[in-house]
């Protein structure tokens, strides 16, 4: 069976005096794609080790399909494919060398590893690097060499650090579509990344993580309904405008034009509204809210 299941389950963590995480607690589900948001040093790499169980939580524990990643660490890693932001390896290596290396521990014979890597590698258009030496890998090859490593014994579970980081855009193609591909597979994947255009066009829902702790858990459905997209527009009596749009939201001048936030009316109830004080409406269009702002609101709301 395919399906996974990841769990954060009160996952606290300290180096020295500096408290990283505090009680962090998240749920990806079986067929799932969750985006794993902060600032640097927001503690989402931290997380991820703990989950991978490189890294173990001074308080807490990460669940891998009912398996403590604490309490049974091999049993739990089998069943997650994970990438790191830096991946590491043993450079004198050569791509293909390593990747039977590895596949060695899952028990995969010789023969059916060399087929592997050739599948893997082609795929993610590594072919031509089998006889590299990992230490002539760009940072983006070696990133992609560590995703089809993740791929060898086809986990239940993916967690990607900065996946996206160092990758092409052809390679977040890649990653989009392979993600999509494992939820199709009703595999449970997490994914911290700083690129949030691309966690938006990806992810179902988002962890948000601020200072170590977690800000909050949405659907991407529910950034939409929260984040309504403000409203903008071009009109003939600007000051008179203002007086009329505050009763529809926070209005504020842009240039020429006047920006009214988080609406709480359709367009054409504000254009009614407008046309009834003799005010002409020159032009007008929404301009979509994006995670960034969306994330940047839940720090100011609620992440000292």
């Amino acid at each position: 069976m395919f399906i996974g299941l990841i769990e954060i389950k009160n996952v606290s963590k300290s180096f020295g005096n500096h408290k990283v995480l505090e009680d962090v607690s998240f749920t990806v589900e079986n067929g799932e794609i969750a985006g794993y948001v902060g600032l640097n040093g927001a503690g989402k790499t931290t997380t991820i080790r703990i989950a991978v169980g490189v890294l173990p939580p001074d308080n807490g524990d990460a669940i891998i399909d009912g398996i403590s990643v604490t309490k049974e660490k091999k049993r739990a890693s089998e069943r997650i494919g994970w990438v790191p932001e830096l991946p590491i390896f043993e450079t004198d290596f050569k791509v293909i060398d390593y990747f039977l290396y590895i596949a060695g521990y899952y028990g995969i014979s010789v023969d059916s590893a060399k087929r592997l890597a050739k599948e893997k590698l082609e795929m993610l258009e590594l072919g031509n690097a089998l006889n590299m030496k990992l230490a002539a890998l760009s940072q983006g090859m070696k990133k992609r060499f560590a995703l089809a490593v993740s791929l060898i014994n086809d986990p239940p579970n993916f967690i990607f650090d900065e996946v996206l980081n160092g990758l092409d855009p052809q390679g977040i193609v890649f990653f989009r579509e392979l993600a999509l591909k494992f939820k199709s597979q009703e595999k449970a994947v997490l994914f911290s990344s700083h690129i949030l255009s691309e966690v938006q066009g990806i992810a179902d829902k988002v962890v948000f993580i601020h200072k170590g702790k977690i800000l909050g858990v949405y659907k991407m459905n529910e950034i939409a309904d929260i984040a309504k997209p403000a409203i903008i527009l071009k009109v003939d009596k600007v000051n008179e405008s203002l007086y009329v749009l505050k009763e529809f939201g926070k209005a504020e001048v842009r240039g020429e034009s006047i920006a009214l936030l988080d609406p709480s009316a359709s367009t054409g109830e504000i254009v009614k509204a407008l046309l009834e004080h003799g005010i002409n409406v020159l032009e007008l269009k929404q301009e979509e809210k994006g995670l960034e702002e969306f994330f940047f609101r839940l720090i100011k709301d609620g992440g000292n």
